[in-house]
């Protein structure tokens, strides 16, 4: 489904499974970005600090860890941290309030975050949390010209992306 406000696109790759696989297409900080990710449901428990600790790496999303993949060179995050054009796992660790931790790891094709190995990382940034406007029932990402925004339950996580070198 096409965000016609936006810059970009949502597909169900697999909806056969409870967590929905599904993929955004589109740009944010000027470059091609793809996220492929495991889309859980609230199901009417409580996310944040119980189902996903507070402090403790995650996944970001169900099953197989999020994919994240740039077309080209971005700087992530406020600090503006170089990531180079590539796949990676996108993890988080999320807070109770404030910045969330956001993880771009080098190893890309992970289950869960098991497999999770600091030493892979590419790039770690703090990103804003705050409230959303409307819970959503089905975590999900979305874009704009400068942000990637992770949303689910009560939370909407922005993550800054810019062209390489601004």
């Amino acid at each position: 489904m096409a965000n016609s406000s936006q810059n970009y696109e949502v597909k169900v790759l697999n909806d056969s499974i409870p967590s929905h696989r599904m993929e955004l297409t589109g740009t944010v900080g000027g470059a091609p970005v793809t996220i492929n990710y495991g889309s859980p449901a609230v199901n009417g428990r409580a996310i944040f600090g119980t189902l996903v600790p507070y402090g403790e790496v995650w996944r970001t999303g169900a099953n197989e860890a999020t994919r994240i993949t740039f077309g080209s060179d971005v700087m992530v995050g406020a600090d503006k941290q170089a990531l180079p054009a590539g796949t990676y796992s996108l993890f988080t660790i999320p807070a109770e309030q404030g910045e969330w931790t956001v993880i771009f790891n080098k190893t890309a094709e992970q289950w869960g975050s098991n497999g999770y190995d600091q030493t892979a990382d590419a790039a770690r940034v703090s990103a804003q949390a705050m409230a959303a406007d409307a819970p959503a029932e089905r975590m999900a990402f979305g874009l704009d010209e400068a942000t990637i925004k992770l949303m689910w339950a009560d939370r909407v996580v922005a993550i800054p992306v810019a062209p390489a070198g601004m």
